[in-house]
């Protein structure tokens, strides 16, 4: 593959005859998307099958984490927006207890 090529040109895909072009994973997560206006999107997806990560051909960025159950506890994105639900980390010095701040 070229610098500058999408997957979609990499591939010789015909978009009017096959549609968008969509690649999946093996548990069938969307990893990468492409229009015929070769905008696309790349995802990256944890062991869980959640979604850690997106971007897109405009630079726009997702980051994710989730905790053990399943649900969504950090959130930020290239806008500027940040939802931070994680637990507070807990450091011992010296035998005191400290809680970080992010």
């Amino acid at each position: 593959m070229k610098d500058e090529q999408t997957i979609g040109q990499w591939l010789n895909w015909d978009f009017e005859v096959k549609g968008n072009l969509e690649i999946r994973d093996k548990r069938f997560n969307l990893v990468y998307w492409e229009r015929s206006d070769k905008s696309w999107g790349k995802y990256e997806h944890d062991s869980e099958g959640n979604e850690t990560y997106y971007i897109d051909s405009r630079a726009y960025w997702e980051k994710r984490e989730y905790d053990s159950h399943g649900n969504r506890i950090y959130y930020e994105d290239s806008k500027g927006e940040i939802k931070d639900n994680r637990p507070p980390q807990i450091i011992e010095h010296n035998g005191r207890k400290y809680q970080l701040i992010p």
